[in-house]
């Protein structure tokens, strides 16, 4: 029980660091960035969206698929899998303009820490990306203040992407473990 409060603890005092400023300048790339890629034919598309996270109520948009057993015991809920079709939008409000939706699976891999194996589809289905998706395959330690993750493909205008996603997390619920989550996307692509 005693690390179960220390968990919960330790997600608020993260949460409240978050919502201090934070500079996403040090976090994207310089306008001269294309150049020091030699990126060539290739673009880089900067994107900015929230993803909600939402487990709770009558129609969760994120739900546990698999639970280890002894995850009762474990701080971090080692072993604990969960599936999510989560809306992204431009704001931060659920009521914000939506833009996709982030599909896919994330999962509790880390016994000493929370850190999350994470992977995930984000299909956008407004302006110029709809159609198109962007693949993110790595780990996401929940706790850290900014989290960087890879772009490792995509599809439709995002053909071949790569690149990096920084997260971070907007909002959080202790009850129900509801969140959203700012991302700022760099993404290379032809």
């Amino acid at each position: 029980m005693r690390k179960v409060v220390l968990l919960l603890f330790l997600f608020v005092l993260s949460f409240i660091v978050a919502r201090s400023n934070v500079d996403w300048s040090m976090t994207r790339p310089e306008e001269d960035w294309r150049e020091s890629l030699a990126l060539g034919k290739e673009k880089l598309s900067r994107m900015h969206f929230y993803f909600h996270d939402i487990l709770s109520g009558k129609k969760p948009t994120a739900m546990k698929i698999a639970q280890a057993s002894t995850t009762t015991k474990s701080p971090t809920l080692f072993g604990t899998v969960m599936m999510a079709d989560d809306m992204l939008t431009e704001g931060p409000e659920p009521t914000s303009k939506m833009v996709g939706r982030a599909q896919g699976l994330y999962g509790s891999a880390d016994q000493k820490h929370v850190g999350l194996l994470f992977a995930m589809s984000f299909e956008f289905t407004d302006g110029i990306y709809n159609g198109s998706t962007l693949s993110i395959l790595g780990r996401n330690p929940a706790l850290e203040l900014i989290r960087e993750m890879p772009i490792v493909g995509g599809t439709g205008v995002f053909k071949l992407a790569r690149g990096v996603v920084f997260a971070k997390t907007y909002w959080f619920n202790m009850t129900s473990s509801d969140a959203v989550v700012e991302y700022h996307a760099n993404v290379i692509h032809y």
